[in-house]
């Protein structure tokens, strides 16, 4: 079906001269919208190179273009009429009217193409009749009041297609869309601020929350915090379930609404809906009877539970087109359900001492500074590449094992709401699916059968199987486990409705849905029954332990693949203890090691022999100190391939600098047979497909060539040049003999660090301020060769100055306001914040201790903590400067040329941990590895170079003053040139000192 441009252009100008002939033909009453495809809609698209009649013969679930017939069901219409798609993914929607349909002026066709395109989380979707075509923004909430032309961002009548044919092509052809053409003019259109389908789902429900939440606090006086989060959960699930089930087909349209027209709605929707469900799904979402083989307890909490009408009667509402809702549950992907919900279980209902609930966000979560979700193509990638290289060309039976042999087990260790798990499965789904297509056989008649359309499907019977027998996961938060059940409960129904679901019922004598409370856990994957020897303790902790909870997987080795994103928090968060037990369990072990760490070596623990790892985790282990034990430990295993992805924006709305890592659990024997790893550092999220992008970027590096200190992912032309420039040096904090240090940290600012002005009343006031006041530097005050100025100041009295000075005093306070009384009286209003600091010296007045304060005084270099590039400027003026900042105490104007020269940003660039926009953290940990050339200076050539260099670095100590005070646009210029000049014969130098050749030159200039 290739088509190229002009070839689309001709036929369909053909198409609107055959329309035009045959115009009143087509707008005759009785012609139907099904004549309009065929004729006229299904060769437009076809012209923009879509296969829309399927010519290329592919399986009916694998089409690029899904056409749908335009079948109403209880007064709603089941789908739209078009899907188009790239490989599986929904990319736009087409809906289809008759011709003579007011395109332009009726609301009520673009308000239900909205609804379908809102729904999917479309960005853009069609409405067209052929004779009129209409483009619309799907990503903003529709309302039943908006006009026709609300959100609609391109309007064509049929008779411009020809000449518009450049805009259409560009945008919707096949061709556009494949390439991503399609995503960056959507993106183009986005207006800012729109909120999204899951942002507006999102709000819905934490609504829903609320007035539950309230309403069942004040109706039944004796359910505790737990209980009425467990209950508040349970009701939204299932009212999202059954309402989602509607839209499907799998109930009845209308029926939660219907109880709206009736008293007492909860106990109808309880002892009629739920218990029918319950009897009809078997899901554990309604379990009120205790089953055999089942590990959760009947839900005995909510059948009691009292709701007035006046709170669930305008949930209901809210659900139906009829009262205005933007939703169609039908096209509400799963996945989309679980990014609402990743974020509605950041929030927790706590009650008050008066029974009343409050919804709060979680303390973790508040730390963590929110909830993000993990996009889908991370979750496709870490499953295709995990998942994927093990169960290739394996048959459904091979997976399921037997006796001699484990099934095929994947791991979610830290779940969620069930993202990377929703993944694994519909991998497994397809896959299974495949194989049995490929591999037809009357033995299959249990697995697969053929739909209405003549679609080769699992049953649902399958769909259970593969679901129970392959897919496990644990997550500490009991809310989120529920979460991760209804989502993978709904997954499995997908594309079934009432007919197809009954008739598999009454074959199969089985009810619809499995129980997943042995697959979906809850508890602390980190922490076991050996915690401690209280049980308190243990129920504190939720600790857990993998022989009892999985016996089977740990009986078989452990698991075959374990995925996910585990928690960006720090370890404090699992509360007191847990370290001295990390301690104890745990070899990449660390003080301020974030949990991400543990996850990692616990993760990889629990693969059998020949299993696959890989998770989405903060980079910051690769340079952090914390790191270190972590990547001790990494070099011992089979690291096979990182992602880096730097500051992308990779998670919406936070910056934390994201990389994938995989690793394979070899057996001892071969573990080092491959010392390669696969590295890709990413620099744009502009892809159509990450697997192409990762393969077209990727390059290996020796495992033996990281060195524990710090990663560095450089390429091996790079990492030999690196390893090069290192030999030919010692490290700053040596060749320094260990003068690097920190900037000031006063704990309290706004008391302790003053404007210009407020020094000059101080000193007014009592000219013995002046002793205690020092010019004070912030890191955006340092500039690369500036003389540093500020017109900040430093009120400095370290710990034991005030014992010292006042020796001894009884009454320390009294003596300040004596002897300093114009700072004492500038501080006093900060005494109780100053008291809370856990920093301060021996009277909250006074600065933490810190043996250096008096290295401010001499001559040092001074660099900024964050910079994109080297900006080391050169003190004689005794400035202090604050923790943005860290000083090399020293005069050698030799040591300011080289680090400011690229030389220097080539190492600190592999060494140091990313910031946001382009930033490195230039701080002591990553400065002092910096190799400094030792100059030998009874060897002329050296000397001679070393002379050069700190005549140079006088020059632009003089220059870089003189052009700041510039005015005139010629000497500006003037000295920027020579600036220029001057800095490049410093790099010449440097390249010259350290044996760089014109190659290795190259690198570094092109970094």
């Amino acid at each position: 079906m290739s088509k190229t441009f002009d070839q689309g252009k001709d036929e369909v100008g053909k198409l609107c001269k055959y329309f035009a002939t045959n115009r009143k033909s087509f707008l005759v009453p009785g012609v139907k919208e099904a004549h309009v495809r065929q004729s006229l809609i299904d060769p437009f698209f076809e012209a923009l190179g879509w296969d829309v009649r399927n010519e290329s013969m592919a399986a009916p679930q694998y089409r690029e273009v899904i056409p749908e017939d335009s079948l109403d069901v209880e007064g709603q219409q089941k789908a739209p009429d078009y899907t188009f798609r790239v490989g599986t993914l929904p990319k736009f929607y087409v809906e289809a009217k008759k011709c003579g349909i007011n395109i332009n002026a009726d609301p009520a066709p673009a308000y239900q193409l909205r609804r379908y395109g809102f729904s999917a989380k479309l960005a853009l979707s069609i409405l067209t009749d052929f004779e009129e075509l209409g483009v619309y923004d799907c990503a903003s909430r529709p309302r039943p009041s908006d006009k026709a032309s609300h959100a609609r961002i391109q309007y064509f009548g049929f008779a411009e297609y020809p000449d518009r044919w450049r805009e259409i092509w560009d945008v919707f052809s096949r061709e556009a869309v494949w390439s991503g053409m399609f995503d960056q003019y959507a993106a183009s259109k986005r207006k800012r601020g729109t909120s999204e389908v899951d942002s507006e789902f999102l709000k819905d429900i934490e609504g829903w929350r609320d007035v539950l939440a309230r309403n069942l606090a004040l109706r039944n006086s004796d359910l505790s915090t737990d209980d009425l989060n467990a209950a508040v959960q349970r009701i939204i699930d299932r009212i999202v379930f059954l309402r989602i089930a509607e839209d499907r087909g799998l109930e009845s349209y209308g029926q939660l609404l219907e109880l709206c027209n009736q008293p007492h709605i909860y106990g109808h929707f309880m002892s009629g809906l739920c218990r029918k469900a319950d009897e009809k799904y078997n899901s554990g979402l309604f379990h009120f009877q205790k089953e055999s083989g089942v590990s959760d307890a009947p839900d005995t909490l909510t059948p009691r539970l009292v709701v007035d009408d006046k709170a669930l009667k305008p949930i209901l509402q809210s659900l139906y087109f009829e009262h205005g809702s933007p939703y169609n549950f039908g096209v509400l992907p799963v996945e989309i359900l679980g990014t609402v919900y990743e974020r509605f279980l950041g929030k927790v209902i706590r009650l008050t001492a008066g029974h009343q609930a409050k919804v709060e966000e979680k303390p973790e979560v508040r730390k963590a500074g929110g909830v993000y979700y993990t996009p889908a193509y991370i979750v496709n990638y870490i499953v295709q590449n995990t998942i994927g290289k093990q169960i290739e060309g394996k048959s459904p039976a091979d997976l399921a094992g037997g006796k001699t042999k484990p099934p095929f087990r994947v791991l979610d260790m830290a779940c969620g709401s069930g993202s990377f798990l929703i993944g694994a499965y519909q991998f497994l789904l397809e896959h299974c699916l495949k194989w049995y297509q490929a591999n037809p056989s009357k033995r299959h008649a249990k697995a697969v059968y053929q739909n209405a359309k003549g679609e080769t499907r699992l049953t649902i019977a399958e769909r259970k199987r593969i679901l129970t027998t392959h897919i496990f996961g644990v997550d500490i938060d009991r809310q989120a486990v529920e979460t991760a059940k209804l989502s993978l409960l709904l997954k499995a129904l997908e594309g079934e409705n009432d007919t197809t679901l009954s008739e598999q019922m009454k074959l199969f004598h089985a009810r619809a849905l499995p129980n997943l409370s042995n697959n979906i856990k809850c508890g602390n994957s980190l922490i076991a029954s050996d915690f401690s020897l209280v049980p308190e303790d243990l129920v504190r902790v939720r600790a857990f332990d993998w022989d009892v909870q999985f016996p089977d997987a740990m009986k078989a080795g452990g698991f075959d693949a374990v995925i996910g994103n585990p928690p960006y928090v720090r370890q404090e968060t699992l509360g007191a203890g847990f370290k001295e037990y990390a301690n104890v369990h745990y070899r990449v072990y660390h003080s301020v090691a974030d949990l991400y760490a543990y996850f990692i070596e616990r993760g990889v623990s629990l693969l059998r022999p020949d299993g696959w790892f890989s998770y989405i985790v903060a980079n910051k282990w690769m340079r952090a100190n914390y790191g270190e034990p972590l990547r001790k430990w990494l070099k011992e295993q089979q690291v096979e391939e990182i992602i880096d992805f730097g500051d992308l924006p990779v998670f919406k709305g936070a910056t934390t600098y994201p990389c994938i890592i995989r690793i394979r659990k070899t057996p001892a024997e071969t573990q080092r047979r491959c010392e390669d790893i696969s590295i890709v550092q990413m620099d744009t999220l502009n892809f159509v497909d990450l697997q192409e992008c990762v393969e077209n970027g990727k390059y290996l590096i020796r495992r033996t060539s990281l060195d524990d200190k710090g990663w560095s992912l450089s390429d091996e032309r790079t990492q030999t040049l690196i390893e090069k420039i290192r030999a030919a040096g010692v490290p700053l904090g040596e060749y320094v003999k260990g003068k690097i240090y920190r900037g000031v940290l006063t704990g309290l600012n706004k008391a302790f660090v003053i404007d210009r002005a407020t020094r000059e009343r101080l000193i007014a006031e009592d000219s013995q301020s002046a002793e205690i006041i020092k010019p004070f530097l912030a890191g955006r005050d340092i500039k690369r060769y500036q003389t540093p100025q500020s017109d900040q100041f430093l009120i400095l009295m370290p710990k034991g100055w005030t014992r010292e000075k006042s020796r001894n005093a009884k009454d320390a306070w009294g003596w300040l306001q004596k002897n300093y009384p114009a700072v004492a009286l500038h501080i006093a209003p900060f005494a109780a914040a100053g008291q809370k600091r856990y920093d301060k010296g021996e009277y909250w007045w006074e600065l933490r201790a810190c043996e250096y304060y008096h290295e401010f005084e001499k001559p040092k270099i001074i660099v900024p903590a964050i910079v994109k590039s080297a900006s080391y400027a050169f003190d004689e003026e005794n400035h202090y400067s604050n923790d943005k900042t860290s000083i090399v105490q020293t005069d050698d104007l030799y040591l300011l040329g080289v680090l400011n020269s690229r030389v220097s940003d080539i190492i600190l660039h592999s060494i140091s941990s990313t910031k946001h926009g382009g930033y490195f953290e230039y701080k002591p940990m990553y400065v002092s590895q910096l190799p400094i050339r030792s100059i030998d200076l009874s060897d002329a050539s050296q000397k001679s170079i070393h002379d050069r260099i700190v005549q140079l670095a006088e020059s632009m100590l003089a220059l870089t003053p003189k052009l700041r005070e510039a005015t005139s646009e010629s000497k500006k210029a003037t000295l920027q040139n020579a600036i220029t000049t001057t800095d490049a014969e410093i790099d010449r130098l440097v390249y010259e000192l350290y044996g760089l050749t014109d190659e290795e030159i190259k690198i570094v200039e092109g970094q």
